[in-house]
């Protein structure tokens, strides 16, 4: 005998209908859109998470087709999903694209059930799409962030290592290396320092003067700045605090610093130009006889001439009797962005190497947005006897001279200031110049379209550089060959 309740109702009836309404109150106040339809697509049923998510209303979407919320390029998803479907498949956290009313494209992770009648026939499917656009977004930010750190990590090993090398060639004994190197790397690691003490911003520019002078007692009498608050952003800011380094190391070693009377004085100004901002700076020491500078040009006097040259500027050094000036002009604004796709490393092949063609009197092309790097290259292909065609600093300055000189080959930065080296890549292979992609990011970042190119891995030793040149010149000359 069936129990019944008030109303005359069977209570299993009952249960479930109060079963029923228990699911219908979950479904409508869920914030994942839970969407039912037909096995041809066509909607039955819309809530209010949907509402929320898609931002069209149940009454403008029930009785349309699912089409209407997947990109054109993705509607063979739906046909995909409802085959498996049909034969009592379920899709599980599937992660796709779909669209909103207004346009915008949102990622989701859709599970799709069967729905099956009384009979146990599949009639039609349940679809619950939870919106993970943040996550997405979360996780894209998390990778640049993995992959820009990677590549500061590996440039500044890039930059270690060529200061050692540059203070080895330079240094007259072990002792005085040491003591060079130890001083380089501690001006290395206060440009990092201020920079963080400004959020990653920039490093300003009288903060450094200060931090790297470390004025004593009388010295601070004897030392004026004047020029307006600066910050001055990213590698350049690197860049810079060697230069100062270079510039306060002479002037304690053997200038205004060094004598009871010197006197130093550093003036700057920004001014406008066609290209943005120009910095013009002036380092002045007077109160002292400058001795004469030797004949090879030291490590200071390359880098500040380079970073001039890297920067869109110029840089002069004037003596006479007892007044030693440094003028250095440069570009501020250098604008940052990477990316790109795979390739096959260079120079592995050691054995190969070895008897790989030399590079003897060939021209080589160096274009690297780093300056110590960049004169750490040039110094050891000069060394391995090939002709430095450059360096070029950025994407214009080697496509001018690719475009003005005859080169050979080429070793290319594939990430240079910010942008990728594709332009200067296809510039080369236009003119079937062979060439070497460098690059801190990993083989992934090589410039789209390139994934077969050569390319070695900051940091490199130069002596493998030089191999994977030798070894593409050997390559290069069999080719030909054939």
């Amino acid at each position: 005998m069936n129990d019944t309740r008030e109303g005359g109702m069977p209570s299993e009836h009952l249960d479930e209908q109060a079963e029923l309404e228990r699911l219908a109150a979950i479904v409508s106040s869920s914030d994942d859109a839970i969407i039912s339809k037909n096995l041809s697509g066509i909607i039955l049923s819309w809530n209010k998470g949907a509402e929320k998510i898609f931002g069209y209303s149940e009454a403008e979407m029930v009785g349309q087709s699912i089409l209407c919320i997947i990109p054109p390029e993705l509607q063979q998803e739906e046909e995909h999903i409802l085959g498996l479907l049909r034969n009592g498949q379920r899709v599980d956290h599937f992660e796709t694209q779909r669209l909103t009313r207004d346009g915008r494209r949102l990622h989701v992770s859709l599970t799709v059930s069967p729905l099956r009648n009384r009979l146990g026939n599949i009639v039609g499917a349940s679809k619950i799409a939870r919106d993970i656009t943040e996550r997405k977004r979360a996780e894209e930010l998390q990778s640049l962030l993995i992959a820009e750190l990677n590549h500061r990590v590996k440039n500044t090993l890039a930059v270690v290592q060529s200061i050692a090398t540059q203070t080895l060639a330079g240094a007259p004994d072990p002792e005085a290396f040491v003591g060079a190197f130890r001083e380089r790397l501690r001006a290395l690691a206060q440009a990092h320092d201020l920079l963080v003490r400004e959020d990653l911003a920039g490093v300003n520019l009288r903060d450094l003067l200060e931090e790297e002078l470390a004025l004593r007692g009388g010295e601070r009498d004897r030392c004026a700045f004047h020029g307006p608050d600066l910050l001055i952003e990213g590698d350049l800011a690197t860049h810079m605090c060697l230069v100062i380094h270079e510039l306060a190391t002479n002037a304690r070693k053997y200038g205004s610093l060094s004598q009871t009377h010197g006197r130093l004085r550093v003036d700057w100004r920004t001014e406008a130009c066609d290209a943005g901002q120009r910095l013009a700076l002036t380092w002045t020491e007077t109160g002292i006889c400058i001795q004469q500078t030797p004949g090879r040009e030291g490590f200071g006097t390359s880098l500040l001439r380079r970073v001039a040259d890297a920067n869109g500027g110029q840089s002069l050094i004037e003596q006479a009797g007892t007044e030693r000036r440094v003028r250095l002009e440069l570009l501020l604004n250098n604008p940052r962005q990477p990316k790109a796709s795979s390739g096959k490393s260079a120079g592995k092949d050691r054995g190969a190497a070895r008897d790989a063609a030399d590079l003897r009197d060939r021209q080589v092309l160096v274009v690297d947005d780093e300056v110590v790097v960049a004169m750490d290259i040039a110094a050891a292909l000069e060394a391995a006897g090939s002709s430095i065609v450059g360096p070029a600093y950025n994407i214009d300055q080697a496509l001018q001279k690719i475009g003005a000189q005859h080169i050979d080959l080429a070793i290319v930065d594939a990430n240079l200031k910010g942008r990728s080296a594709q332009p200067v890549v296809e510039a080369l292979a236009q003119r079937r110049i062979p060439f070497i992609l460098a690059t801190g990011y990993g083989p992934e970042s090589l410039p789209a379209g390139w994934s077969g190119s050569s390319y070695i891995a900051k940091p490199f030793t130069i002596e493998s550089l030089v191999q994977a040149l030798g070894e593409l010149e050997r390559r290069e000359k069999l080719s030909a060959l054939q």
